[in-house]
């Protein structure tokens, strides 16, 4: 019983059988729609030939309108006579009225209603006629199926006067058995086509599904790793085509497993004879894949990391997804003091698809323990050498300066050379202060004595400055415009006045030294969102795109021959980034070469109500 149910549900589900049933659904649809339009066409032409073989010959509604016309004591003799004539002449015809104008029976064509001349017609149908003198005719299915037909009686060829009526009913018993046996024999005629087409749908149907079950066969074998079979081709139709093409496909998808394979195999011999730890997560955040370096900078094993969150292997207390999903590049410390302590580097890549789904990440570990040990001990190199040379070089500079006054003996050369030798050494002050700066905010040692200034008024003062080294500065070959836009509302904000002074006298002097002679240093200062935002455009050179990213490195100048010629240090942003962010703000540029570039600092900035005190710088 069960084996029967599998090949039934077999049969239903096959598309042999839809194929089938489809073919033969078609044929009976065509047929009946067919059947149904003959069958109605038939219908109604026989109707309409059985109306026309009952109608009164207007040789025969001629003598009936005279007979009423003169309306003697003959007339209804007369009357009957021409009914009788006229019935007995038409087999079809069951019975014949003749009525008046005032709706009385005149003659009736069946004896038995001899005793219903003189009487007043009461048929509805007669009525009407007799009224509106236009013909009615309607087929009455009750106590057998008949039609009767009225014809309005004129006074003469032409006139619209009606003078009676004759009713005339005939039965259609006939005419229906012959529509009633018509339809049988297209019924028996369209059963028989409908089996015919069902055996010619099915041979139709296996020829089609033959091949396709192979196809499915081989599809089956596919997936199971077999690529020996190969599809028989039939004909050289579509399906032999399709055939054709499977096979095909059979053969690039057994060589496309093999590359598979062999580059499996060579992603596992690189993985595993990388430098690198490697981690790679599916979608959720846990790891799939582990090389070896990867288990020796964790000291795990492969079991104890398989299948877990990537944040609890990293021992980071972050959610596995915030982790990959911010793709920030995070130091990892392990062992962290002692003497195995092991600095990561941590990177994250997400792994897309073409369609953009994110399926996994990828974590690349790269040791960075000996890189860290040595910029450490860069940055305290720096700090050692500053404290060293400030006092010989301060020195230097005094004796120099006094010697500059006029002690020295050649008045033409020695002035010129002693001038050179006292910028350099302003300029050595200089970076060995700026890198003492730089030492004591990496240390965490620089103090910042905050206080409250209107920032508006603040940057006024020093723009002030500015403006009056233009007018008493009478080496200064070049001329300069500063254009500000620092509106009206008083902005204030808590910071170091000493330290954010030297910031904007960093970004000035530097708009100052690249701009042409006559540009326009244009500083703008507003709020937006809880944030103030002062900006400081240049006419200069600008800076290429490449170095945006790296002006705020210490010791980076984009043109390092013209830097060191008018006196820079490249330390000046290094220090006004570490002074920024300090104040919880933060700094950037934005440049385009040959049209100059634009600084912004951004501050918090809370608004302060009309109660709240505070001193103007």
């Amino acid at each position: 019983m069960k084996k029967f149910k599998n090949k039934f549900k077999h049969l239903t589900i096959s598309i042999n059988t839809t194929l089938a049933i489809v073919f033969m659904a078609m044929i009976i649809a065509t047929i009946e729609v067919i059947g149904a339009y003959f069958t109605r066409q038939l219908e109604q032409n026989s109707i309409e030939n059985f109306q026309s073989s009952i109608q009164v010959l207007p040789i025969v509604s001629n003598q009936l309108s005279t007979q009423l016309l003169k309306d003697n004591k003959h007339t209804d003799s007369n009357l009957n006579r021409i009914v009788n004539d006229y019935s007995n002449g038409i087999g079809t015809i069951s019975e014949i009225i003749v009525v008046d104008n005032k709706d009385i029976i005149r003659a009736v064509s069946n004896l038995n209603d001899k005793n219903r001349i003189g009487q007043r017609v009461n048929n509805t149908l007669v009525k009407q006629v007799t009224s509106t003198g236009r013909q009615a005719t309607k087929v009455v299915n009750e106590n057998g199926d008949y039609m009767v037909q009225v014809t309005p009686l004129n006074a003469g060829n032409g006139s619209a006067n009606t003078v009676g009526a004759i009713y005339v009913r005939a039965s259609m018993q006939g005419v229906f058995n012959d529509l009633r046996n018509i339809s049988l024999m297209f019924l028996v005629t369209s059963m028989i086509a409908a089996v015919m087409g069902a055996i010619l749908s099915l041979v139709v149907s296996h020829a089609i599904t033959k091949p396709i079950e192979e196809m499915q066969s081989q599809a089956l074998n596919i997936a199971d790793g077999d690529y020996s079979s190969q599809v028989k081709i039939y004909s050289n139709d579509e399906l032999g085509q399709l055939g054709q093409a499977f096979n095909t496909l059979s053969v690039r998808i057994e060589r496309s497993q093999e590359e598979s394979e062999s580059e499996q195999r060579r992603l596992d011999s690189v993985l595993s004879h990388m430098s690198d730890g490697v981690l790679a997560t599916d979608r959720h955040g846990n790891v799939n894949v582990v090389n070896q370096m990867a288990l020796n900078f964790l000291n795990q094993t492969e079991d104890e990391i398989i299948n877990q969150p990537i944040a609890t292997v990293l021992g980071l207390k972050e959610s596995s997804q915030d982790l990959i999903g911010n793709q920030k590049g995070i130091a990892i410390t392990l062992s962290k003091g002692t003497r195995d302590e092991v600095i990561l580097h941590a990177s994250f890549s997400l792994i897309k698809r073409v369609t953009g789904f994110v399926s996994g990440s990828v974590c690349v570990l790269h040791d960075i323990t000996e890189q860290q040990k040595n910029e450490n001990s860069q940055k305290q190199f720096v700090s050692n050498v500053s404290h060293e040379l400030r006092t010989p070089l301060t020195s230097l500079h005094a004796y120099i300066e006094t010697l500059n006054e006029g002690a020295w003996k050649d008045p033409n050369v020695a002035p010129k050379f002693l001038q050179v030798t006292q910028e350099e050494t302003e300029r050595m002050i200089r970076m060995i202060s700026e890198l003492l700066s730089l030492s004591r905010m990496d240390r965490g040692v620089s103090k910042v004595d905050l206080e409250w200034a209107n920032f508006n008024d603040f940057v006024a003062h020093i723009l002030d400055r500015f403006d009056m080294i233009v007018k008493t500065d009478k080496k200064e070959n070049k001329k300069y415009t500063i254009t500000r836009e620092l509106g009206t509302q008083a902005l204030w904000v808590e910071i170091d006045t000493d330290k954010f002074a030297q910031v904007i006298d960093n970004i000035m002097n530097n708009a100052i030294k690249y701009s042409p002679d006559g540009g326009v240093i244009t500083v703008k200062l507003h709020s937006e969102q809880k944030r103030i935002v002062l900006s400081i455009a240049d006419q200069g050179l600008g800076i290429p795109r490449e170095d945006l990213t790296k002006i705020f490195d210490r010791f980076y100048r984009v043109d390092k021959a013209r830097s060191r010629a008018q006196g820079g240090t490249g330390l000046g942003l290094a220090i006004a980034k570490e002074i920024v962010e300090e104040h919880h703000g933060h700094i950037w540029a934005n440049s385009s070469e040959g049209k100059g570039s634009t600084f912004y600092i951004s501050l918090p900035y809370e608004p302060m109500s009309e109660g709240d005190d505070w001193d103007e710088v």
